[in-house]
């Protein structure tokens, strides 16, 4: 009788190992038949700017690649606040996500009573992309390059209208980096969303915008907008006349990104079904070819993905204190 209880835990130890490696080699399936109807993918940010954009590239790959549509959601508004409010109080089956910029990391910071928490009530999936900024001016903005734009801000202090997706959002949060930077002092202009930001820079009543490098690309050579540096360290073969600002003598660098959430407690099996499948589509060549040579394309597991935005958390909470700002979702 106890041969055989220990021939069948031998066996179910061999088989549980067995499972583990198959999984391990992308072979096993972490949650059998999911999905099994269309899954919503919040999108709260308004269509147009980089996360749609990429975020349908990637719900689209889902879509193909499961079998079942992972059909975009917008709820935008209040930096990032109806969506968020929204999806946290979806039932955690798996069958609903939160695409997430960088601004996702400024939320413990400016969320202070708004329905949900941000970090509390979901999980991570992955972080799927960083990109970097160019940072444009209005065509007819008296400035050519970063140099000229610091000496007149600074002879003019406030008179530069500076366009963001929302106070406490990633494009403020550059602004304000680079106020610290140059000693200079602006007028921010929050818009409803990033997209809303670019028909005033090209009309030129916000005369400055950090503008997501693959969107900025177009405008540029259609000659709608000047750039006068970008945030990397160093220069994109894109664009290879456009000097970096830490070339130009000042230290502004900054990534953005894109992330996939859940509302907190989805079943770990379906989170790493749809992190795995990110992580194997990111590979094919049919998903590269859809975005430029400015991306990198990465799949974190959520534990990483967790630590990059608490990190990038860190990052804004010190940016706060050094400029004595308060960021308010408002």
């Amino acid at each position: 009788m106890s041969g055989n209880v220990l021939i069948q835990g031998a066996a179910m130890c061999i088989m549980a190992v067995a499972a583990g490696t198959a999984l391990a080699q992308g072979k096993g399936d972490p949650a059998p038949g999911f999905p099994s109807r269309p899954v919503t993918m919040v999108t709260p940010f308004a269509p147009g700017g980089a996360a749609d954009v990429e975020g349908r590239v990637f719900s689209n790959a889902l879509s193909a690649s499961l079998g079942q549509p992972f059909v975009m959601d917008y709820k935008p508004g209040g930096t990032m606040a109806v969506g968020m409010t929204y999806a946290a109080r979806q039932k955690p089956d798996g069958y609903t996500y939160v695409w997430v910029s960088s601004t996702y990391a400024t939320l413990p910071l400016i969320v202070k009573d708004g329905g949900y928490d941000p970090v509390k009530d979901f999980d991570p999936v992955s972080l799927l992309n960083k990109r970097y900024s160019i940072l444009c001016v209005t065509n007819n903005f008296p400035a050519k390059n970063l140099k000229e734009y610091v000496a007149y801000a600074r002879a003019n202090p406030g008179a530069v209208n500076f366009g963001t997706g929302g106070a406490g959002g990633t494009q403020h949060l550059q602004g304000l980096m680079l106020e610290l930077a140059t000693g200079t002092q602006v007028t921010y202009v929050h818009y409803k969303s990033v997209g809303a930001t670019y028909p005033d820079l090209m009309a030129g009543r916000a005369h400055i915008v950090p503008v997501t490098f693959g969107l900025a690309v177009p405008m540029l050579k259609a000659g709608k907008l000047r750039a006068i540096a970008l945030s990397a360290r160093e220069r994109n073969p894109a664009l290879p006349d456009l000097p970096t600002a830490i070339e130009q003598g000042i230290n502004w660098e900054y990534s953005s990104w894109l992330g996939l959430i859940t509302p907190a407690g989805t079943p770990a099996p379906i989170v790493n079904k749809v992190q795995g499948t990110l992580a194997r589509l990111i590979k094919e060549p049919d998903l590269q070819s859809k975005f430029g040579d400015e991306y990198t394309l990465l799949a974190s597991t959520p534990a990483e993905f967790k630590r990059h935005y608490l990190a990038e958390t860190e990052r804004w909470k010190k940016l706060a204190a050094d400029t004595g700002i308060e960021l308010s979702a408002n």
